[in-house]
């Protein structure tokens, strides 16, 4: 599907993956954001795993159908999207996915992972109202939180050579800054991408952070968690 129109400049019209909710119908939106590596088939699964517990998911393709296989790839493609699109693009899909969710007058969430993370954190900020629960997996962001109201959890590798516990702490810094409330996790022994495919996923990470970001959905968006 395509981002529906915004009043906002620079608004790049992509292609995105929407999941109803078991049995069809509408729920609590939840929207996804992507990797470097682009919406992968790991990501549309993983939107069929959040919709499974009664919400309404939409992944907006970020790349154009682009999948980087290494880090190289990864950060040259993400070098070359222009920076505005992108933001109008994070934007226009919390928008589309406001109106397609059961309630379009309540907030939604978002769930970010390293790249997608920090467009999570972002939105939050520049959207407030519309996103009251913000998961950011790996990511950081050194902004303003003061006009957020958002709740925020955080699920961070200890052995990350992307974003360092500097990056971690300055950004839970700057959200308690702003007066909201935070839960960061820190998972021992795992890298960068520890959630995602891949040779450092680690599985019993994984399942922690996936138990804790199922509560979290439910605690703050209301559908009840596991009603697959």
């Amino acid at each position: 599907m395509a981002a529906d129109s915004s009043p906002f400049t620079n608004v790049r019209a992509g292609e995105a993956f929407l999941v109803a909710p078991p049995g069809g119908g509408e729920g609590p939106g939840v929207l996804i954001l992507h990797s470097w590596w682009g919406l992968t088939q790991w990501v549309r699964d993983f939107c069929r795993r959040v919709a499974k517990e009664g919400y309404t998911v939409l992944a907006p393709d970020m790349f154009d159908g682009v999948q980087p296989v290494t880090e190289a790839e990864g950060e040259a493609v993400l070098g070359s999207v222009d920076a505005d699109e992108l933001s109008g693009l994070v934007m226009s899909s919390a928008h589309t996915l406001r109106a397609l969710s059961a309630d379009p007058a309540k907030p939604i969430a978002v769930i970010g992972f390293s790249m997608g993370a920090s467009l999570a954190l972002w939105l939050s900020a520049r959207l407030p109202g519309a996103v009251g629960a913000a998961v950011a997996f790996y990511g950081a962001q050194s902004i303003d939180f003061d006009d957020a109201t958002a709740d925020y959890q955080g699920h961070y590798a200890e052995l990350d050579h992307i974003v360092s516990e500097e990056d971690r702490v300055v950004t839970e810094s700057f959200i308690r800054l702003g007066g909201r409330h935070t839960e960061f996790h820190l998972y021992p022994g795992t890298h960068h991408w520890f959630f995602e495919e891949g040779d450092t996923f680690d599985a019993e990470a994984a399942g922690l952070a996936w138990d804790r970001t199922r509560q979290f959905l439910a605690d703050h968006l209301g559908a009840a968690a596991g009603v697959a």
